[in-house]
C-alpha cells in the first residue's frame, strides 16, 4: 500500500499521507517523496490546485520519531535529515498552483511543516495543532519557525514553540493558524478548491512568487517580479482574458 496517494479530478490534485495506523507518521523516504509529487503537480497543466491531508483519523503527527535512532542519531544524520524535511516544505511552498492543508486529528510536529508550507489551512473540529518539539529537546527548522512567525506574529509563535501545547480548530482559526473550519476538511478543502481552480495560471502563479518572496525573502528580487509581471501581460491567457471579458464567457487558461 502507497505511503502516499494522489487522485485528480476536476483539475484538484489531492495527495493523501497514508499511514493512518501509525497516525501518518512522516519517514525519510516520505519526506523525499512527497518533495518530487509537488514538484511534478505543479509542471501539471490539467491541475489548478493541490490538497494535501491525511488518511484516517489524523492529518499528520509528523516525523516518524521511531526511526530516528537510525535516520538521526547524531547530528550529521540530523542535518541531512533536516535538509530533506525542509526540501519539502520549499516544495510545497514554492509549487505554482494554490496549495490547501485539510487538517482533521492530530497535526503535530512535522505536521506542521507540512501544514504550514501550504497557503491556505482549512480544519474541521476534531483537529488538534501543536509543535512539541520543547518537549524533545529539538529546536523546531529554521524555514518552519519562519513561516509560523509569518502567520501567526512572534507573541503567539513564542508561544506555540516554548509551551508545546496544542490548539483545536477554534482557536487555531482565532490566531490565523487555520483559514477556515467546517464541519468536513475535506469537504471546506474541496469547496474552496473549487473557487481557485480555474483562475489564471499564471496570474496566481505570479501572486504567488510575489508574496512568498515579499514575505520571507531578505532580498527580494525585484527585476524578477518586474520579468514575471511583463511575462503574464504579453501571454495568449492575457488575451484570452481579455477576450472572455469582452465577450461575456468563461475564459479558457493555458498558463502561456
Amino acid at each position: 500500500m502507497a505511503t502516499i496517494e494522489l487522485n485528480i479530478a476536476n483539475r484538484i490534485a489531492t495527495l493523501t499521507i497514508n499511514r493512518p495506523a501509525s497516525r501518518n507518521a512522516m519517514t525519510l523516504s516520505m519526506w523525499r517523496a512527497m518533495a518530487s509529487y509537488f514538484r511534478n503537480l505543479s509542471a501539471d497543466p490539467d491541475v489548478g490546485v493541490i490538497i494535501l491531508t491525511g488518511a484516517g483519523d489524523d492529518f499528520s503527527t509528523g516525523a516518524d520519531i521511531s526511526e530516528f535512532g537510525t535516520v538521526r542519531a547524531d547530528a550529521a544524520q540530523a542535518a541531512v535529515y533536516e535538509e530533506a524535511v525542509d526540501e519539502c516544505s520549499n516544495a510545497i511552498q514554492s509549487a505554482t498552483k494554490p496549495t490547501i492543508a485539510a487538517l482533521h486529528g492530530y497535526c503535530l510536529g512535522g505536521g506542521c511543516h507540512l501544514a504550514m508550507a501550504c497557503d491556505f489551512r482549512v480544519a474541521d473540529a476534531s483537529a488538534k495543532i501543536g509543535i512539541p518539539a520543547a518537549k524533545l529537546s529539538i529546536v523546531y527548522g529554521v524555514r518552519s519557525t519562519q513561516r509560523l512567525l509569518s502567520i501567526v506574529g512572534l507573541p503567539r509563535a513564542k508561544r506555540i514553540l516554548f509551551s508545546a501545547e496544542r490548539l483545536d480548530a477554534a482557536e487555531a482559526s482565532r490566531i490565523g493558524f487555520v483559514d477556515r473550519v467546517g464541519a468536513d476538511a475535506i469537504e471546506v478543502a474541496n469547496t474552496f478548491a473549487a473557487t481557485m481552480s480555474e483562475s489564471a495560471p499564471l496570474s496566481v502563479a505570479g501572486a504567488k512568487w510575489l508574496l512568498n518572496g515579499l514575505a520571507y525573502e531578505e532580498a527580494f528580487d525585484r527585476a524578477k517580479a518586474e520579468r514575471i509581471i511583463a511575462g503574464a501581460a504579453d501571454s495568449d491567457d492575457y488575451r484570452e482574458g481579455r477576450d472572455a471579458f469582452a465577450q461575456k464567457r468563461k475564459p479558457n487558461f493555458r498558463g502561456r
